[in-house]
């Protein structure tokens, strides 16, 4: 790492895995904003890493909000000079075969998934174009290539962005931007039920595991691109 600290935006920054890869920045020394929806949960984070003298920054936002993604980008640029990396891990779902599923609950999904992380992708691509430098991580699911029931919305918001950050990747490799695509397999966090988490847990991967590639990914040369990772847990994908 150079003397100047690198700077991190993390969006769904307060729990799982967007908690688990601010606190591996944090400790190789990054200077991290992390994103959520709720103030409460951002000021818990806040607190539980200062704990183990680990310094976060906090900016509430709702990614699904073009005027909220846009305000704290801003905000981020008051302090800093550019944004060097941006991770996507803010995500929603829900459990339910279509038929069940409102219209409501599927504009939510995709709003969130997809159309939250390409309008943070937008938010920080100008600025990285035109220092020809940055990274670009989504932390999208391997429910993006596989099929898996009961999962129809988050699949199909998954892919979506899955196709758009590939797109994107081909667009921007004259400026030196790196697009790069993480699919991890069953992961316990919140998005899982806590039925489905105790019942499971030893057949999920950890948060921190996956924390820790995508940091080792952002810290490798910049004339390489780790541009997909597939992660499953060894035991495979989730029966439930």
């Amino acid at each position: 790492m150079s003397e100047t600290k690198k700077v991190i935006w993390v969006t769904g920054g307060s729990s799982g895995i967007g908690y688990a890869v601010a606190k591996n920045f944090a400790k190789i020394n990054c200077k991290v904003y992390i994103s959520a929806r709720r103030n409460t949960e951002l000021d818990r984070t806040v607190k539980e890493l200062s704990k183990e003298k680990l310094k976060v920054h906090s900016l509430p936002c709702n990614i699904a909000s073009e005027t909220n993604v846009s305000q704290v980008v801003k905000e981020i640029l008051r302090y800093e000079d550019r944004i060097d990396c941006l991770v996507n891990c803010a995500g929603i779902t829900s459990f339910k075969n279509v038929v069940d599923t409102s219209n409501r609950e599927i504009k939510d999904i995709v709003n969130t998934n997809l159309l939250g992380s390409i309008f943070c992708i937008k938010a920080v691509l100008n600025e990285m174009i035109k220092k020809k430098s940055g990274i670009i991580i989504n932390i999208i699911s391997t429910a993006a290539e596989k099929v898996f029931t009961g999962s129809a919305a988050y699949s199909s918001s998954k892919a979506g962005l899955n196709s758009f950050a590939k797109v994107l990747r081909e667009e921007l490799r004259e400026f030196g931007i790196k697009v790069i695509n993480i699919l991890p397999g069953p992961t316990e966090t919140k998005m899982w039920s806590q039925d489905v988490r105790k019942k499971s847990s030893n057949q999920m991967m950890k948060p921190e595991d996956l924390a820790h590639i995508i940091v080792s990914v952002f810290l490798q040369p910049d004339s390489i691109v780790t541009e997909e990772i597939f992660v499953r847990p060894i035991t495979g994908d989730l029966l439930i």
